[in-house]
């Protein structure tokens, strides 16, 4: 949080072990953007079977580099942005460049929008926060976002889609596996618009299991390691 390509450079003077370097990959931030978009519309289609955002209102919390990049492809999709930041600055850019509405930064949970983005910091889905929603969709870059475990189950008790967020911004870790392995930054972003079709996965099991789309995340994950245990055995 709050690091940049310039930053990772100087950390490369200390180590090898680094990426997102500039030269190289460069600042993830447009492809773990592009992620969470993908997972916006696939929540989108779940909810109401179109991933079409035109018209839609999207409440974005936090406009870091992600979130900025993030306003960018959701502006270009035809939605409405409402957007809050503790840095002013941050906020003129993205009202001046994408015509947002900027609201306080606790106004924005309680904003009329169909979509909340947080791409700010964690435990944004907790007890306070869930009194004033009036979301259909939580889907959003930030790490952590639901406060306590519970939150998960009371997010779907309150009929409100969550996109987990480790799936949702998975964009950016797909970025730096891309560094390494000498991807061209076109088959990054690709492989970051997987995620929609990952979400929609996880949606359909929560529905079909009844369960929490939270839960259903961590089940996905945990049979993709176990598959991926069997394949190392069978090179063995």
């Amino acid at each position: 949080v709050g690091t940049s390509p310039d930053d990772m450079e100087f950390v490369l003077m200390e180590t090898e072990h680094v990426t997102g370097i500039m030269g190289r990959s460069g600042d993830p931030s447009p492809v773990t953007a592009w992620g969470v978009f993908s997972g916006i519309r696939a929540a989108a289609t779940h909810r109401w079977g179109s991933d079409d955002l035109t018209g839609r209102t999207v409440a974005v919390q936090g406009l870091g580099h992600v979130g900025y990049y993030l306003c960018e492809y959701l502006r270009d999709a035809g939605a409405a942005l409402i957007v809050t930041d503790i840095d002013e600055m941050r906020v003129k850019r993205v009202v001046d460049d994408f015509g947002a509405t900027a609201v306080g930064v606790d106004d924005i949970y309680s904003v009329d929008a169909e979509i909340f983005a947080p791409c700010a910091l964690g435990a944004v889905v907790n007890d306070d926060t869930l009194k004033v929603f009036k979301f259909e969709i939580i889907c959003g870059a930030a790490n952590n976002q639901l406060a306590r475990t519970r939150h998960g189950q009371a997010v779907d008790e309150a009929g409100i889609l969550y996109g987990p967020d480790y799936v949702v911004n998975a964009g950016g870790l797909i970025n730096v596996y891309g560094e390494l392995n000498d991807w061209s930054p076109e088959r990054g972003k690709r492989k970051a618009t997987e995620i929609y079709g990952t979400c929609l996965d996880i949606f359909e099991l929560a529905e079909r299991e009844s369960i929490p789309t939270a839960e259903a995340a961590d089940r996905v994950a945990i049979q993709r390691i176990q598959n991926v245990r069997h394949l190392n055995r069978s090179f063995v």
